[in-house]
């Protein structure tokens, strides 16, 4: 896919991720839309990739899905979606309180899930980034609802993909630890003892080639190979 002059919408752009992603997309001639939930941070973003900006919580569905009906009426129609929206929580399954397990399914995987559902109408011939995590993949001690609600994502972006082959590419991307602030935002727990973080950078390169390659599908993580585009 060509991203100069695509119409993009990126959720999520006040994580350190999601804006990496957003400036980056910027920087190749994207035209964007930002969503987020902190203000302060979204009003920035907004500024600096020079794109229109709606305040939005995925884990309430119905507003995320008009929100974003909004984003897409002001872009005109949608080329990229890129969901780059989560949380963790740490601690032993068992010590795991219900209520901090439920919110990490519906900002997860719900939330996640819902405003690809929403988006997809809009995205014939289109593609759908959605950020997931290696967890899906290697389920951790210390993270066992975390790594659930992770691999249930990549289970649904797993089936979309196969119902929408002819008409919207969905890429799933799975980094490994990284040198973000996400554990500061933890709804509960100590985070356990974890790998030397990855430059969030590479992940953002990694997205950026994914959307540049037609035929590309997912970034996963592979320890000899490093970030894999396939």
């Amino acid at each position: 896919m060509e991203i100069s002059d695509a119409r993009v919408l990126v959720v999520g752009a006040t994580g350190a991720l999601g804006g990496g992603i957003a400036r980056a997309l910027h920087g190749a001639g994207a035209r964007l839309t930002v969503t987020g939930r902190d203000a302060d941070r979204l009003a920035a973003v907004a500024s600096e990739v020079k794109a229109p900006a709606y305040e939005l919580d995925v884990v309430d569905v119905e507003r995320a899905a008009a929100t974003i009906g909004e984003a897409v009426e002001a872009l005109g129609g949608l080329d990229l979606l890129v969901v780059a929206t989560g949380v963790p929580a740490f601690g032993p399954a068992v010590d795991t309180d219900p209520a901090v397990a439920e919110e990490l399914f519906a900002v997860n995987t719900l939330g996640a899930t819902g405003v690809v559902r929403a988006a997809l109408p809009h995205l014939d011939g289109g593609v759908a980034v959605v950020l997931s995590a290696i967890l899906a993949d290697a389920p951790t001690a210390g993270m066992a609802d975390y790594s659930a609600a992770k691999a249930a994502l990549t289970a649904w972006l797993t089936v979309v993909r196969r119902e929408r082959r002819r008409s919207t590419r969905i890429v799933d991307v799975r980094p490994p630890h990284l040198d973000t602030d996400l554990a500061a935002h933890a709804l509960a727990g100590e985070p356990p003892k974890l790998p030397e973080p990855l430059p969030a950078a590479e992940v953002v390169d990694a997205v950026l080639a994914a959307v540049r390659d037609e035929k590309a599908t997912e970034v996963v993580w592979d320890r000899r190979e490093g970030l894999v585009v396939r």
